[in-house]
């Protein structure tokens, strides 16, 4: 392998477009415009001040990239060039490129060459250049190895206008770029032009922090002067030199992820052949490629914004463009910016996803956040005329009294500082501006239409019994299709749910005939950026979409008059076809294609059909029509249907590389879409809506047959749809995506079993990485479906395929885990067999012929054989061994206690799960044995997370995805919630527990660090893991999280996950534990980050020979959980989700708990035969110990002679690729992580707080913090708990006043006894997992401003709490309390989600409140200070009720809290209201889950009758 200026080719499964990256980013200004060094000297000091927000690799020295922009340096540059014999004009007169270059000097020069020619040829002058003085010593190897030569080119005007200007290096730039890479080909990467401009310039590099200033010599010169700083801190997943990479890009510094990435560049690149520009004219074609794929997703945004931006927007415009606000179905958004998202909505995309993102074009600087606001982004105004605006508060120190506000940017807003206007331009006034500079209502009046317009046409269609059963069988429709997917989507609207994972084959190895469907597998969201809920926070959802040539030219100055469709749902009903199919007027001409070919023309008819549809579709396009319509509705006897997924992708590619994809929509008319995951297929891969007829038909029969209950046709078929639509919000929000426009035509997917050169050509750019069928055998399985139709020499067909898709059915699909598997493991397990367990090993192991896994294609070349005995022994590889995370709660106490029993006897792990653990298992039984798991599970909800939870545990496992349902959360049912229950999840018997499908702190990977850093801190003696999903691109995210300094890293394969799930997470998300743990393996090889971290595989492992496998592929860590309950007696009905399991595991019935026959013995006994196989084909392949055989991929070859009609087309060799790395690099963890404990400040709290300890001594000290000073009182509170259990010492024995900012996760985990006073600020996750300690936060007493009107602390405090108090005197961000489960907070104003998922405990907010007030709220009760009468309209109304303050207790227990807020904080919103009491009391509201009312209610009524008798 060889390095470039850039990541390393593709090998392997290594794929470096899925590389990450999240940050920190800031800016200082002055708002007058005053240029100083200071400003520049501030900038980097907030870089600095944000180091903990990037990484480093392997390489300590190396950073993932700093940078900063600033306003031209005149002065500076006016003396260095007069220096140079460089004559510079005036300011604004010239232009400073800043350039990267290839070292060799011949490269160099050419690249220099072309640059100058360019300019010349654009009819500017090169005025000189200037080597870039700087200082290498510093910095890193790796930064050196790759480091570039770095020269700056200044360019005289030739222009009218300092814009026009701007224009032209625009274009001298994008020629320069253009013309090296065709010249210089891979040497291009490393020819880099950081900013051309006479406005800003931009210093960066592969640095960290504290390593910019002193590797560039300029930014120390006091005559470097600059208004504006734009900083930029990075932190990449993975440690490759990417110099160019580094932001700030020309424009912005992005802090996020554009989820819809692969979408936004198809779509640009489509629109390349209709874009129009006044102001660009013909230069418009120098432009091109507008957006480069090579780089990051943020400079594919900087290349979208700097277009819109040049072409006459200005960068607030241009941003509202690319990253709008959520505005659809918000009801309180003003019509006028409501027209505006709407017009432009219609021209193009969002690119959606997670961001913070500061922008200059070195006049105006500011910023904004996505429409879910999951970034953060603190300012401060100073009375000096000084803004500052970063990812953190506290990244400059100010004196209180200097402060005039802070603030901080809310979801989807905009910050803008002007420094010719020489003030502070806020988002109302911002955006009213540009939204009323041109009447967008009106040109949506003349230009909007919806279907209702139209007129409807004839749809009645009569289908026979018989027909309809010949067409279900031709597009392949099963009984379990048609009973358990259709049935239950219109009987009750949603998605049927399933358990016990997936153990059924891929489609490519199943011996049954496949839908092309059924090759893909879906994205999902993971570390990098967060998923979405789609139930909860529907508000920033969107299923909106548009029909029509609207997006024909974006870059049309004067508005576009194009006249579009709009659509609600990509779902259309029969009577909505049809009017679309009848649209031929002078706006909307719709032409319908078959989709279909004659059956007699076999496979050759099929491909010549499919070329042909295309070129239709062309030839379509240039007659005018706007609406294609794909239809396979005239499938019978004679014509078969090509898949209509193929249909819609071949089209729309071959649209794209005509560059005519934007004239056109396309809809699809198809038999074949049933469930979610075709819809979400067919709008990925480019239709913009779905007619899925046969569905409908199928619903029509049902309802005659009455197999829908009472619920008639019409309802049944409104219910399917709406059953779609919410699951593909579901689809969408895994990936983090909130609008359906932005996942159209995106491809968020990965093929499995799919031939490369096939998707090549039909489904270019989505990954398929170890080959499959192409569309020979994809026209095969269509004409053996349309053969099974339609063949009428048998009698015509009676009854559809079983299926057995999802549960194992007789003639159905194969399933690893059948009728004999279960009774042979079962019966060798507990008669302690080993005889028994071979032969069901060998079914399992043996896949000849029934292939099901990856892993059964392989076999292993053996070598020299060792005897059995020189094998490390079964005691040690036992300890290797884990069980899978089941709450207590999905499964039974019994169930639950039994396998930590067996893993603590075996020197395993077994593992809590998200439900907590009751305390009483971390004390041993007389006997010895001890119920307590050793893996301690951090989850999205954090039930039962309390600080005495995580310090009895060796390890704490941040589930950030699981098998069953990457992207998705959960949700316990009330019935399902005892008193044990409730008790150990710190919630209410009988209420509603959800699961968040996010961590709401974790939006980014540097996030993610931090609860890692948290968690360390909390608990230092145990190692932390984190959970991720095996998926394309997974590899790259476990770099990242090697970073973020895990111990350990589990990968999950797909078909995992015992807890129930919607059917279609289980069988189309995720992929095999094989792919995932090759990719990881090879990717931290390739990083030098593989022998930091332990690696840990699950998924349906069965057998030793699984086991061996996992080794060589580079696991060192086995899980098992569906094998370890069916051990346990599990029968595989995967009914878990009902409660009714007969086995007494998957059931919190004590009736049924009473079944329970499982014993520890059994599962001691499995893992024994596994350990024992493994030690057998060790000796075969002669390794002694399980680390001489870890990443051994050598020793696995594939099978030869494959005779599978599918399978054969299979090439595993990239799973079985190992890099070439010298030998000091280990493929096992042989370095402990360095978290950085050492500079926590908790040390010195623990050695001032020794007294109260050991002894319970009252202790008071003062302390200054800083926003570097993180997880403050975390350790501290560990060791409390430790010692003292949940209890922790007597109130306020410890109180710890501090002053100043605090970094994130102030107070975390504080316990009973602490008390934390704040003067001054905090970051996000305040008093997460609070656990009885006491937080307060107050403004300085210096401070001017007013308390209530100013952020003092971030987002997602109270995260988790469980107990304890907090007062807060001033305003918090978004998800204040969010999963609240027993704390008392009182807050003077709070952002969006207020409440959130809360489940107990009380909150009290003295101020304003933003939308989505107690989503998800299900316990626990708030009371809101309501003065303007608003809070109507911010709550949400799915779980609560809003009440009028009247109840005595309830007036009393606010009026408490006020006053205890007064006494701790001087609060003086707090003191108005006591002082006026009774005027105040009426404005009061209070919030109350309605479930959670009711149960109190009964327990009162119960308490009353008790205290009667």
């Amino acid at each position: 392998m060889t390095y470039s200026v850039g990541f390393p080719s593709k090998q392997g499964l290594y794929d470096p477009a899925f590389e990450k990256d999240a940050c920190g980013v800031g800016f200082v200004a002055s708002i007058k415009g005053e240029k100083t060094h200071d400003i520049v000297k501030k900038g980097i000091q907030v870089l600095v001040n944000l180091t903990h927000r990037g990484a480093v690799g392997s390489d300590p020295k190396t950073g993932d990239g700093a940078g900063i922009l600033v306003q031209i340096p005149d002065e500076f540059f006016r003396i260095n060039c007069d220096n140079l014999g460089i004559d510079l004009p005036e300011a604004g007169e010239y232009g400073v490129g800043m350039v990267f270059f290839p070292k060799e000097t011949a490269l160099r020069l050419q690249c220099e060459g072309i640059l100058e020619r360019a300019a010349e040829e654009e009819g500017q002058k090169v005025l000189g250049w200037r080597d870039v003085p700087t200082d290498n010593r510093n910095i890193g190897e790796t930064a050196k190895g790759t480091e570039p030569i770095i020269r700056q080119i200044f360019i005289g005007k030739n222009a009218k206008t300092q814009t026009e200007f701007e224009t032209k290096l625009y274009i001298i730039r994008k020629k320069a770029e253009n013309e090296v890479r065709k010249l210089l080909k891979g040497s291009g990467k490393s020819f880099y032009i950081c900013s051309l401009s006479s406005k800003t310039i931009i210093y960066k590099g592969l640095l960290l922090a504290d390593q910019i200033k002193s590797f560039y010599i300029d930014l120390n010169d006091i005559n470097f002067k600059s208004a504006i700083s734009l900083v930029h801190q990075r932190y990449s997943t993975n440690t490759f030199p990417t110099w160019d990479l580094a932001q700030p890009f020309r424009y912005l510094a992005h802090n996020g992820e554009i989820n819809t990435i692969r979408g936004n560049r198809n779509w640009m690149k489509a629109r390349e052949g209709v874009l129009q520009s006044e102001v660009l004219g013909k230069d418009i074609n120098k432009l091109f490629p507008i957006v480069s794929t090579e780089g990051s997703d943020s400079a594919s945004l900087d290349n979208a914004l700097e277009l819109l931006h040049k072409d006459g927007r200005s960068l607030s415009h241009a941003m509202m463009i690319l990253i709008p606000e959520a505005w659809d179905g918000n009801d309180h958004m003003e019509d006028y910016k409501k027209a505006f998202y709407e017009y432009h909505g219609s021209l193009t995309e969002p690119w959606d996803g997670p961001a913070a993102v500061a922008f200059s074009d070195g006049v105006q600087v500011g910023a904004t956040l996505d429409r879910n606001g999951l970034r953060p982004a603190r300012y401060v105004i100073t009375k000096g005329g000084l803004v500052v605006l970063a990812s953190e508060a506290g990244v400059l120190e100010f004196k209180p009294e200097e402060i005039v506000e802070k603030g901080r940017l809310k979801a989807g807003k905009m910050f803008l500082v002007d420094t010719a206007q020489g003030r502070i331009i806020n988002d109302e006034e911002l955006k009213k501006e540009i939204c009323t500079a041109k009447p967008y209502k009106e040109i949506l009046s003349k230009s909007k239409y919806t279907l209702d317009m139209f007129e409807t046409a004839e749809t009645i269609e009569q289908i026979s019994p018989e027909v309809l059963k010949e067409k279900q069988q031709a597009f392949g429709y099963t009984l379990e299709d048609v009973g358990r997917i259709i049935g239950t989507m219109a009987k009750e609207a949603k998605e049927p749910i399933g358990s016990m994972g997936n153990d059924a084959p891929l489609a490519v190895l199943s011996n049954k005939n496949q839908l092309l469907f059924s090759y893909f597998k879906l994205l999902f969201a993971q570390v990098t950026n967060p998923p979405i809920d789609p139930i909860r926070e529907e508000l920033v959802m969107s299923l909106t979409n548009y029909i029509g040539s609207s997006q024909v030219n974006i870059l049309n100055s004067e508005t576009s008059t194009d006249p579009f469709i709009e659509i609600f749902s990509p779902v259309l009903t029969d009577k909505e076809m049809a009017k679309i199919k009848s649209l031929r007027n002078t706006n909307f001409k719709t032409t319908t294609i078959p989709i279909t070919f004659k059956y007699d023309t076999g496979v050759e008819g099929f491909k010549e059909a499919l070329e042909m549809i295309c070129e239709r579709a062309s030839k379509r396009i240039k007659e005018g029509y706007n609406i294609l319509v794909l239809s396979d509705k005239n499938v019978d006897s004679y014509e078969a249907a090509i898949p209509s997924l193929l249909a819609v992708s071949a089209v729309s590619h071959h649209l794209i590389r005509e560059k005519t994809r934007t004239k056109v929509s396309i809809i699809v008319e198809t038999g074949e879409a049933r469930e979610t995951m075709h819809f979400a297929l067919l709008v990925g891969n480019g239709a913009s809506a779905i007619n899925p007829y046969l569905a409908f038909q199928t619903i029509d029969q049902m309802a005659k047959d009455k197999e829908l209950d009472d619920v008639t046709a019409e309802e049944a078929k409104e219910n399917y749809a709406y059953a779609i639509n919410h699951g593909l919000l579901k689809v969408l929000s895994k990936m983090g995506i909130s609008t359906l426009q932005s996942y159209h035509g995106a491809q968020i997917f990965e093929a499995i079993g799919l031939d490369s050169e096939f998707v090549a050509k039909y489904f270019e750019g989505t990954p398929s990485r170890i080959g499959g069928i192409g569309v020979d055998v994809v026209a095969q399985e269509v004409l053996t479906r349309h053969k099974n139709a339609f063949n009428k020499i048998r009698k015509p067909i009676s009854q559809l395929d079983v299926g057995g898709n999802y549960s194992w059915r007789k003639g159905g699909e194969f399933h690893l885990f059948n009728p004999e598997t279960i009774y042979k493991l079962q019966l060798a397990s507990k008669t302690n067999n080993y005889n028994v367990y071979r032969e069901y090993a060998k079914v399992i192991n043996e896949q000849d012929k029934n292939l099901c896994t990856i892993r059964g294609l392989f076999e292993f070349k053996t070598g020299k054989s060792i005897p059995i005995e020189e094998v490390e022994p079964i005691s040690e590889i036992l300890k290797r061994f884990v069980t899978g995370a089941m709450s207590f709660g999905s499964i039974s106490k019994e169930a639950h206690e039994t396998m930590a029993i067996a893993m603590n006897r075996i020197g395993g792990r077994s593992n809590s799960g998200e439900g907590g653990e009751d305390p009483e298992r971390y004390v041993a039984e007389p006997n010895g044995d001890l119920k307590r798991s050793a893996t301690k599970q951090v989850a999205s909800a954090r039930f039962g997370v309390t600080t005495e939870y995580l310090v009895n545990a060796d390890e704490l496992q941040i589930k950030i995805a699981q098998g069953a349902k990457p992207g998705e959360g959960g949700q316990l049912p009330g019935k399902k919630v005892d008193k044990n229950i409730a008790r150990t999840r710190h919630s209410t018997p009988g209420i509603d527990l959800i699961s968040p499908p996010p961590h709401h702190d974790i939006y980014s990977i540097e996030d993610l660090a931090q609860l890692i850093y948290d968690l360390k801190n909390v608990n230092p003696a145990a190692n932390v893991s984190v959970k991720l999903v095996s998926e394309v691109g997974v590899g790259t995210i476990a770099a990242g999280v090697a970073k973020a300094h895990a111990d350990l890293i589990l990968i999950s394969g797909h078909d995992g996950g015992t807890g129930a799930s919607p059917v279609s997470s289980i069988k189309h998300v995720g992929i095999p534990w094989e792919l995932g743990l090759s990719e990881t393996q090879q990717v931290l090889l390739l990083n030098n980050l593989r022998s930091r971290v332990r690696i840990q595989t699950d998924g349906q492992l069965k057998t030793g020979r699984d086991v061996v496998i996992a080794a060589l592929l580079g696991a060192e860590e086995f899980g098992f959980a569906t094998t370890a309950l069916v051990v346990m007696g599990c029968t595989m009905l995967r009914n878990c989700h009902l409660n009714t399991c007969d086995m007494g595991i998957a059931t919190q019935d004590p009736e049924l708990r009473k079944n329970f026959k499982g014993k520890p013995e059994h599962i001691i006994n499995f893992l024994t035969f596994i350990a024992q196989e493994a030690r057998e084909y060790m000796a075969a392949l002669g390794f002694r110990s399980m680390n001489e055989m870890i990443g051994r991929v050598d020793r696995i070859e594939t099978k030869k002679a494959i005779s599978h009609w599918k399978a054969k087309g299979l090439d595993l060799s990239a799973i079985l690729y190992k890099p070439d790395m010298p030998k000091r690099i280990k493929p096992y963890c042989v370095i402990p992580q360095k978290h950085g404990l050492d500079q926590a400040m908790d040390y010195k709290l623990i050695q001032v707080a020794d007294q109260a300890i050991s002894d319970k001594a009252k202790v008071r000290v003062n302390l200054e913090i800083k926003n570097v000073n993180r997880s403050v009182g975390a350790m501290l509170s560990g060791t409390i708990a430790k010692k003292y259990g949940s209890k922790g010492l007597p109130e306020d024995t410890i109180v710890l006043n501090f002053r100043g900012s605090a970094g994130q996760s102030f107070g975390a985990f504080g316990v009973n006894g602490l008390t934390l006073i704040l003067e001054g600020e905090a970051n996000d996750y305040v008093g997460k997992s609070l656990s009885g300690g006491k937080v307060i936060i107050k403004a300085p007493k210096e401070a001017t401003f007013v308390a209530e009107k100013n952020v003092i602390a971030g987002n997602t405090n109270l995260y988790g709490a469980t107990s304890g108090e907090v007062y807060i005197n001033g305003t918090v961000g978004e998800r204040f309390a969010v999963r609240n489960s027993g704390a008392t907070a009182v807050v003077e104003g709070a952002g969006d989600h207020c409440c959130e998922y809360m489940t107990g405990g009380k909150v009290v907010v003295i101020g304003e409140t933003g939308r989505n007030f107690g989503a998800g709220m299900s316990g626990g009760i708030a009371y809101v200070l309501d003065e303007d009468g608003s809070f109507e309209e911010k709550y949400n109304r799915e779980m609560i009720e809003v009440e009028e303050l009247v109840d005595t207790e309830d007036i009393d227990a606010v009026y408490s809290l006020v006053e205890q807020h007064y006494k701790y904080t001087d609060s003086v919103k707090a003191k108005t209201i006591l002082d006026s009491w009774d005027d105040y009391k009426t404005k009061f509201k209070k919030v109350i889950p309605t479930a959670y009312k009711l149960i109190l209610e009964k327990i009162k009524e119960e308490a009353a009758v008790a205290s009667n008798m």
